[in-house]
């Protein structure tokens, strides 16, 4: 990744520059194991392919998010994606295609749809806390899609920084976006992950990669911060 700053332009009388700091954030990441082609379904177009961590096996990548000092605004977000790569790279090019992503302002829905072509909608996505968890709930169009609780899982250390590449299609147009992210290092066992999917389309298109299901990998961190670039056209 490169230190070297753009300046992109303005959205909302707000100038926009990257690399842009995320200075913290707290997140749940939860990982299932899913049939390849269902969700090869849910891919829009032909620019990408999943990765299958098994034959006949994709993986869904879940990371539920509440940005408390971002640029972008104090927004909650919720990715859905799968492991993926541009169709026909290598197969060492490994990333995660976000083809859905609903967050609750408007500033970061137009600035991730314009600048870094981010499938963004502003949705009622609302996040409470207990002592113990975390719940996410996101409804669209008046219909419940899916709530996540997960506990809030003491770290096991620092954080783990990882460099990535997050893919994406807007508008007819493939992106790849290279950020670096913290992990959370608090491991929550499985079982312990509820999924409640509510009746509506997107709920359904969860039920069938067979959700709700106990997730192979569940993490929980707070304090933690990010670094994204400028994302471009791939």
């Amino acid at each position: 990744m490169t230190d070297t700053t753009v300046t992109w332009g303005e959205i909302q009388g707000r100038p926009i520059t990257f690399p842009m700091e995320v200075e913290e954030l707290r997140a749940a990441t939860v990982l299932w194991s899913v049939p390849a082609d269902a969700a090869t379904a849910l891919l829009p177009g032909d620019a990408f392919e999943v990765v299958e961590v098994a034959p006949g096996t994709a993986q869904l990548v879940m990371a539920a998010v509440d940005y408390v000092r971002n640029p972008w605004g104090d927004y909650d977000e919720l990715n859905l994606g799968f492991l993926a790569r541009p169709a026909g790279a290598p197969e060492e090019v490994v990333g995660s295609f976000v083809y859905r992503m609903p967050v609750n302002q408007d500033f970061t829905c137009e600035a991730g749809n314009r600048v870094m072509g981010f499938p963004k909608t502003v949705e009622d996505l609302t996040v409470t806390y207990t002592d113990a968890t975390a719940s996410f709930r996101l409804v669209m169009g008046g219909q419940h899609v899916l709530t996540l609780t997960i506990p809030r899982a003491e770290p096991t250390g620092g954080p783990e920084r990882v460099s990535a590449v997050s893919y994406s299609y807007l508008g007819g147009v493939p992106y790849g976006t290279e950020l670096s992210m913290d992990m959370g290092t608090g491991f929550v066992d499985p079982a312990d992950v509820h999924l409640e999917l509510g009746d509506s389309p997107v709920a359904d298109e969860l039920r069938t990669l067979g959700l709700p299901a106990a997730p192979d990998l569940a993490t929980w961190g707070e304090g933690l911060s990010a670094t994204f670039l400028l994302g471009q056209p791939v």
